[in-house]
């Protein structure tokens, strides 16, 4: 279940991208099937660990070539362990709610983005993202946790001020808002409630089989409740 639209961010095969707060890959399979040599950083070694694993079991499968070039890094984001303009595009998924400095962190992605590059950034929208912090605490006051709300403008304010260009955004995910405000309801780790779990199947259902009728839906809900706001940006030549 990918965030971010591939085609609109340009990756092309052979383009080296970084996918930051990487979680358990999702993005960064995609951009290796893509044929992009990827670098998949997460703070977590759990997560690292996994998405290593992961490209091991692609290319044992056939998916990947064995000589594709991907990998994945434990690292800081205030902090990324490259170069200057080491990457041709960027993807920085639901990650920048959850830092303190964010600031910081959206500076360091401009820095490792080449000049012509392009990122994706994403994060919970405000709207949904408010209704889910008015239903419970315990989405939000947790270690780790989400720590502020983005209005889409002053998303942008903040990734225009470390250098970088907006180009286009839009929402994703509308099916997946009244799940959490579900959990929200009933408690975020109560995964043993009925509505919970049946709503919770119908959510893997079309991610693995991606019907029509679900597919129709979310593109309806998107504009009005979808769960993450998706900004694109290139960072300018001159």
């Amino acid at each position: 279940m990918l965030t971010a639209r591939y085609d609109q961010l340009g990756v092309q095969e052979g383009d080296t991208v970084l996918d930051l707060g990487c979680g358990f890959g999702r993005h960064a399979f995609e951009a290796a099937r893509r044929g992009a040599r990827v670098v998949a950083l997460d703070a977590g070694a759990e997560e690292v660990r996994g998405v290593r694993d992961t490209f091991a079991a692609m290319v044992a499968a056939g998916e990947l070539s064995p000589d594709a070039c991907a990998a994945a890094v434990q690292g800081d984001a205030l902090a990324l362990p490259f170069a200057d303009a080491t990457f041709d595009r960027v993807i920085c998924s639901e990650v920048l709610e959850h830092i303190p400095d964010d600031l910081a962190a959206m500076g360091e992605l401009a820095r490792v983005l080449r000049r012509g590059g392009t990122m994706a950034v994403t994060v919970p929208r405000q709207g949904p993202e408010r209704i889910n912090w008015a239903l419970s605490a315990q989405y939000h006051n947790v270690p780790g946790g989400h720590i502020r709300i983005y209005s889409r403008s002053v998303l942008e304010e903040r990734l225009t001020a470390v250098g970088l260009r907006v180009t286009s955004h839009h929402h994703a995910h509308g099916l997946h808002s009244p799940y959490w405000w579900l959990k929200c309801l009933v408690g975020t780790t109560n995964d043993t409630n009925w509505f919970v779990r049946q709503y919770h199947r119908l959510l893997v259902w079309d991610i693995m089989k991606r019907p029509r009728l679900t597919r129709v839906a979310e593109a309806t809900l998107n504009p009005l409740m979808g769960k993450s706001l998706v900004v694109y940006l290139e960072k300018p030549r001159a």
